[in-house]
């Protein structure tokens, strides 16, 4: 037992000193007017009240809402689609697997920068490629990071080229543990290969897609980089998402007590759609065994 303590100790201690302390800092913080430079003021639950009534903070919910709504579904989709062609058996599949994983080891401002410079009007590959096939006219630009929906598409494309490998990666360790054994049998009894994707391959990757879209909701809540990157929020605001709000607040206009607890609620919201998830999980498993 001592033993065995005395193992755990050293994770224990830069764990508490590293995650809990700075959890429970945080919440001490969000019940005070806490600036950077100046005093500190006890104000309770006070700055939990103000996001209620605090217009931009609605907005910049709504934002994160909307790349989750974009992303999720799109970056599911994506990594089942490639996990599948790199878990084909030719030749290069290999090099599949490593250009579909790829793009998930360079950093947010690589990613960001290729992103402003593939969509820049005028001299970006995109606009290139459309003008190039006839579907935009010459002398016509598109300018993508100017309109709210074209901004939108251009951070949603970007976010899912660059972290779809992670997820790709996740379904390949799936599909490899299904036995050829039950393939062969479904070959045998005359099921066509789209017939065994829909009535093997997907059900018994159910597991896997739970935890997948679990992982992008909670990822796809806390994006800020690429945003801030790309769009800086723009144009007008208009994809603000709440992390940057957040830090905004903090850094710029120097309240980390409502920034703390506007993160406060982020977590909960995070916390109640994994409650959600793990609900919707679990009912979907007692229907399958039923």
């Amino acid at each position: 037992m001592a033993t065995g303590l005395g193992l755990c100790f050293p994770f224990l201690a830069l764990y508490t000193v590293f995650t809990i302390w700075p959890v429970i800092q945080g919440l001490y913080v969000s019940l005070h007017k806490w600036s950077l430079m100046g005093k500190v003021k006890f104000v309770g639950l006070d700055n939990y009240i103000k996001f209620l009534s605090d217009q931009k903070f609605i907005d910049a919910l709504k934002h994160t809402i909307i790349f989750v709504a974009l992303s999720v579904p799109f970056l599911v989709i994506m990594a089942l689609i490639l996990a599948l062609f790199a878990n084909r058996p030719v030749k290069i599949r290999r090099g599949l697997r490593i250009a579909f994983y790829l793009p998930s080891i360079i950093s947010v401002s690589v990613a960001s920068f290729i992103a402003k410079y593939m969509f820049a009007p005028y001299m970006g590959f995109v606009n290139g490629i459309l003008h190039l096939t006839g579907l935009l006219k010459s002398g016509s630009e598109i300018q993508w990071l100017i309109d709210t929906n074209h901004a939108w598409a251009v951070v949603t494309i970007m976010t899912v080229w660059w972290t779809v490998g992670f997820s790709m990666l996740l379904y390949l360790s799936a599909l490899q543990d299904i036995s050829p054994e039950i393939y062969e049998a479904a070959e045998i009894d005359g099921a066509a290969k789209w017939q065994q994707l829909f009535s093997i391959v997907l059900p018994l990757l159910k597991p896997t897609t739970y935890l997948i879209v679990m992982l992008q909701i909670i990822a796809s809540f806390k994006v800020f980089g690429q945003i801030q990157l790309i769009t800086a929020g723009g144009p007008a605001g208009s994809t603000k998402p709440l992390i940057q709000y957040i830090y905004e607040t903090g850094f710029t206009k120097n309240n980390m007590g409502y920034a703390a607890a506007m993160s406060y609620v982020l977590f909960a919201i995070l916390v109640v759609c994994t409650l959600i998830q793990k609900a919707i999980q679990k009912k979907g498993e007692q229907k399958d065994e039923a």
